[in-house]
């Protein structure tokens, strides 16, 4: 009993802090940070984090849990944002709106399995490899769906031509690309420098939860 109200309280702090992060992003992806970064690239990839500790803790069903709220979390901000107008229009658009949702449930779902598939290798791969793959989803999905001609029918009425117009792979690279996969591109690279930074207080949780538990 003592056991299963200490996994509940856990758990209820995840899905705090699960949901702090999906708002704080919300919010932060409104503010660019040079010109294919919004601050709420260095935020978001916190969900992942949480996400892992959970699972090492208490299994991929609390996980799955944690990934649940913060999806409701999402859809919440996404209503709220659709109804704000800004310079161009909604500050959420469908597009938008879509990508992040299903970016959410199959990213963080895809990173709950992987980690649960490697559970039992060393301490620093279960995390790695899941936040690497789940970020790599996350990624990819959001930034086809939100800005890509392809997806253009999810919402005709909005105007993406800038996000698919060519120009050089981070403005660097002398490959030319639609510009929106250089603002994935500058995302995934985000994402991997904070999945692999994200390691250490990844293992202080685990082992002061764990010390705390005995």
């Amino acid at each position: 009993m003592e056991e299963r109200a200490i996994d509940n309280k856990t758990t209820f702090i995840a899905i705090i802090m699960m949901a702090s992060v999906v708002i704080l992003s919300n919010v932060l992806v409104q503010f660019y940070l040079g010109a294919f970064l919004t601050y709420g690239a260095f935020t978001y990839p916190i969900a992942f984090l949480i996400n892992d500790v959970v699972n090492k803790l208490e299994g991929p069903r609390r996980a799955r849990q944690v990934i649940f709220w913060g999806f409701v979390v999402g859809v919440i901000c996404s209503l709220i944002g659709s109804q704000i107008e800004g310079e161009f229009g909604p500050l959420v658009t469908l597009r938008i709106a879509v990508g992040s949702g299903l970016a959410f449930l199959i990213a963080h779902f895809s990173d709950t399995y992987v980690f649960h598939f490697f559970r039992k290798l060393r301490w620093w791969i279960p995390p790695l490899v899941s936040s690497t793959i789940g970020s790599a989803l996350d990624t990819l999905i959001f930034f086809s769906i939100a800005f890509s001609a392809t997806f253009v029918f999810i919402e005709p009425q909005n105007d993406v031509v800038w996000a698919n117009e060519a120009s050089a792979l981070l403005n660097f690279f002398p490959i030319d690309t639609p510009f929106w996969v250089s603002m994935a591109v500058a995302d995934f690279m985000v994402k991997l420098v904070l999945a692999s930074l994200f390691l250490i207080p990844f293992r202080r949780i685990v082992l002061s939860a764990r010390q705390i538990n005995v």
